[in-house]
């Protein structure tokens, strides 16, 4: 007899067939789903290809194990803190599906046609044989997932009795087909995701027992076996093990792997998945440039946030904070650039006022951090990251100096102490804030000297964040007034607070 992969449909034409009898006589031959993941997987490994592409920073750790637990045809569980892209790798494995598959026409449960499991399908194909009309499922619609909540119920996910399709049917209640099947029996041949699987109540996770071990279904006492061909895909938090809930034991012992996902490890895996989910207006895109620097930033501020001992470790500091901080900072500078009536600007240091609503909704504060203020661990975090970085780009203050020793920012602490200072409003025109930093030559000398290689458009970001970090170093005075940020030597400061 010959046998044909059914990867091969689209190119056989298969969905042209519209009876039982003519996928037989085509070749055609089934595949359980999880035969379907391991054979295509194989197939794309063996063709060099990206098999889960837009998923950064997982090459060497995430992925081969999620391809190990493809090839062994496990239920996966993935265990990781909230942004860490865990239904986005769920969703990805829809790729590794057959295009289509064929379907009993009018089944609820996504009927094989050479492996029925409904009473429906098989009085269906017993009646009309070869003649039984088929349809064909297409891979994106082989993809369910459900939100594991409190009030999710045995009913939602496997099924019940429905008193109305008895009644209407004039059946007994003892009669099968009064059933109506839930979320799981739905998604036969299909990928089905349960989120957040700590959340699901003790007893609705025991329901899942028979599903997983023996692949079959138990609805009300029903003697009712059907073997369900499901790929399950779980996520799970960590802090919901003691925080909210917890997986039972039986139900751990029966998903075949636990893939621990991770946040990224450096910035620049960071600022790809920034720039890749931002999703910007063309007009940002077009109108806004943001110095590299700006990027390294947002991303150095979610690391101090998971470093933060204000944070709550356990809950995380998602990928999402990144990318909404990001796209606030755009914002920002779009407002100003409209207020100024101007066509075009350039992200600003003191445009990252404007990200402290993205950081304050997205940690999660231990009591320490509450007794600050949400606001005030913001602002903390983003000077953090301009102290961690400071240091990689210019030489290190040291805390303890010598009299008599020259530094390198002894010309612009000089600067200031022979000036008034400088005060930048965040609505200043582009034209205005240039003159302001043009007019302190000692940090012109400075990048000149330690990074030479920057780029003019880069010159002015760099120039303030000098400025931002010798004053969170001590050696110059940096307050906040209104919209207004002012840059004075440390005596004015002295001065300004005791007046």
């Amino acid at each position: 007899m010959r046998i044909i992969c059914a990867s091969l449909a689209q190119h056989m034409n298969y969905t042209t067939i519209t009876t039982f009898g003519a996928l037989k006589s085509a070749g055609y031959t089934p595949k359980t789903i999880k035969e379907e993941l391991r054979q295509n997987l194989i197939e794309k490994i063996s063709k060099g290809e990206t098999v889960f592409t837009g998923v950064h920073g997982y090459e060497d750790t995430v992925i081969p194990e999620l391809e190990r637990a493809i090839l062994s045809k496990h239920n996966i569980n993935f265990l990781g803190l909230r942004g860490q892209a865990k239904t986005r790798l769920a969703r990805l494995m829809v790729n590794l599906l057959d295009e289509y598959v064929p379907v009993v026409q009018g089944s609820e449960i996504n009927d094989d046609p050479f492996n029925p499991i409904s009473r429906y399908a098989q009085e269906l194909l017993k009646e009309n044989g070869d003649d039984t009309a088929i349809t064909w499922l297409h891979r994106s619609d082989r993809f369910a997932e459900k939100l594991a909540t409190p009030d999710v119920t045995v009913a939602d996910l496997i099924g019940d009795v429905d008193p109305i399709k008895a009644a209407n049917l004039k059946l007994s209640y003892a009669d099968d087909r009064v059933i109506h099947f839930g979320m799981i029996p739905r998604a036969n041949r299909s990928i089905f995701v349960i989120n957040e699987l700590p959340d699901l109540q003790a007893r609705i996770q025991v329901a899942l027992f028979n599903i997983l071990q023996e692949g079959d279904i138990q609805i009300r006492g029903f003697k009712l076996r059907l073997p369900l061909d499901v790929q399950f895909v779980f996520t799970a938090n960590p802090e919901d093990y003691t925080n909210r809930g917890s997986i039972v034991t039986p139900l751990k012992d029966r998903i075949g792997s636990q893939i621990l996902t991770h946040y990224p490890a450096s910035i620049e895996v960071a600022k790809t998945i920034t720039a890749q989910e931002a999703n910007l207006e063309v007009a940002q895109k077009e109108h806004i440039f943001v110095p590299e620097l700006a990027s390294e930033l947002i991303e150095q501020i979610s690391f101090e946030a998971r470093n933060s001992e204000y944070v709550d470790e356990k809950s995380g500091v998602s990928a999402r904070m990144s990318i909404t901080a990001f796209q606030n900072l755009l914002s920002t500078a779009e407002l100003r650039m409209l207020k100024n009536g101007s066509k075009s600007t350039v992200v600003r240091l003191s445009d990252f006022m404007g990200i402290v609503p993205a950081i304050t909704g997205k940690v999660e504060l231990v009591y320490e951090g509450e007794q600050e203020g949400a606001a005030s661990v913001a602002l903390q975090l983003i000077e953090n990251a301009v102290k961690s970085l400071f240091p990689v780009l210019f030489p290190k203050i040291e805390k303890l100096q010598k009299d008599n020793e020259r530094y390198p920012y002894d010309e612009i602490v000089r600067w200031f102490s022979e000036s008034e200072g400088i005060e930048l409003s965040d609505e200043l025109a582009d034209e205005d804030y240039k003159s302001l930093l043009d007019q302190m030559i000692p940090i012109q000398t400075l990048i000149q000297k330690y990074q030479p290689a920057t780029k003019a458009e880069d010159r002015y970001f760099l120039a303030e964040f000098i400025l931002w970090g010798l004053a969170l170093n001590n050696k110059l005075s940096k307050y906040r007034t209104g919209n207004n940020l002012q840059f004075q030597d440390n005596f004015q400061g002295y001065l300004r607070n005791n007046l």
